[in-house]
Order: C-alpha cells, then structure tokens, then sequence
C-alpha cells in the first residue's frame, strides 16, 4: 500500500492536472490496483467536482472530501465566514480508512506547502504529521526556479519527505520557454531533487487516455516506486 501526496509551489499550479493524470493512468494500466482518491479541505467549487466528472470512483463523497467550505478562500478564512472551526479528526479518518482499503491513495492537497490549514497548521505541517511522500507541482512560468527553491527550502525546514518535482505547463508553452523558464538543470541543482517530468498543456484535460498518457511520461518508478514495475 502506497501513500502520495501532491502539493504546489501556490494555488493553479496543475495539482489536479497531475493526481488526475496518475489515477488515469492506473486504472487503464494498474487496473489490478484499488486507488483512492481524496480532497482533505476544499474551499470553494473545483477539485472535487473535476474528479467526480471524469472519474468512476469506488468510494464515498465524504471520503473523497471530508471538509468543504463554500467560500473559495483560505480554509480558516472561509470557516469563519460560516462560523465553523476546521476539524482535522475526521479527515485524519477518512485518511486512515482509504489507506487501510487501497493499494493506492493519492492526496491532493490545497495550495502550496505553505498555505494555511488551520489558524496554527500550513500544508507542510500535513504532509510532515501524517508522514506522506509528497510530490511538488511547479508551474512553468517566469519565476518558478525562486518558487522551486523557496518551496523546496521550506519542505526541508518542515522534514517534508519530497519525492521530486513535477514541472507543469498551466498554459501553453513553447520548448524554449519551458528551456528558460524551468531548466531542469539548473533546478535540480538549486534544489538537490529530480525534475521527475513535464506536464504539457492539456486544451481537453477531461480525456482519461490524453491524462494517462501525460503520466506515462513522467519517471513513474520514482513516483509509484514498485507499483510502476507492475503494468500489465
């Protein structure tokens, strides 16, 4: 049984793009494997409803999403708004009861590493308390090898366990802006951990071959660790 987390260097980095694109992939390659999907905190309309629209998913809205806010708002912003607290409990729950009935567990969180959770917890604090290897999406953008460097840094500092970096085009990139903008070279020394990949921009990201085709692409032994070396 594994658990991976995905996180970002901020908000619209291609998170979704990424989980999506790994469960598309094991349920067209690794249909052998039980994966589960979650959403731990959601403030406003988005993830959830995207994997519900593409996916088949053997598993209960609750799981997939154990706290949900209306207001599209950092998690202790919009829980004030409606005058809750976050409760972390139940999705610590839900956490354990997918880990305990899958092979795979895939975990989306929300943000960067550094967003707020709780009014005391950031993203990081998750990702290091409940011990998830964890993925970082990096959009290709002006400006992403600083937000590589800050975001890796402050993985270290939390004791983070980070896999690698997926670097992800949220809008159309040419070769020699991907080249520029996010050298692999350059950001794999910065930050001492691979670049595991490339994510091109996707005009119909709700194609399940064109998202398992994107994962295929990707160095999946690094980030499925044995479970890539079972394909059928």
């Amino acid at each position: 049984m594994t658990t991976l987390a995905i996180a970002g260097t901020d908000t619209d980095t291609g998170k979704t793009i990424l989980t999506g694109a790994l469960f598309a992939y094991t349920q067209q390659h690794l249909p052998q494997l039980s994966v589960g999907l979650m959403k731990p905190i959601q403030s406003g309309v988005g993830d959830r409803e995207w994997f519900q629209e593409r996916f088949e998913l053997n598993q209960s809205p609750q799981s997939l999403n154990p706290q949900f806010f209306n207001a599209p708002l950092a998690p202790p912003l919009a829980a004030e708004q409606e005058g809750r607290d976050i409760d972390l409990a139940p999705v610590w729950r839900e956490l354990q009861g997918l880990r305990n009935s899958r092979d795979l567990l895939l975990v989306e969180f929300l943000g960067g590493l550094g967003s707020p959770v709780t009014w005391e917890l950031t993203v990081a604090d998750l990702a290091r308390d409940w011990r998830l290897p964890t993925l970082l999406v990096v959009p290709v953008k002006l400006g992403a090898i600083a937000q590589a460097v800050a975001n890796v840094a402050l993985a270290r500092q939390m004791k983070v366990h980070l896999l690698g970096i997926v670097l992800n085009c949220v809008e159309p990139r040419s070769p020699e802006e991907i080249a520029q903008w996010t050298p692999q070279d350059l950001i794999e020394s910065l930050t001492q951990l691979p670049v595991l990949g490339c994510i091109p921009h996707l005009s119909d990201s709700g194609d399940s071959q064109k998202l398992a085709a994107v994962a295929a692409s990707l160095d999946l032994e690094t980030i499925l660790g044995p479970l890539a070396r079972n394909v059928a």
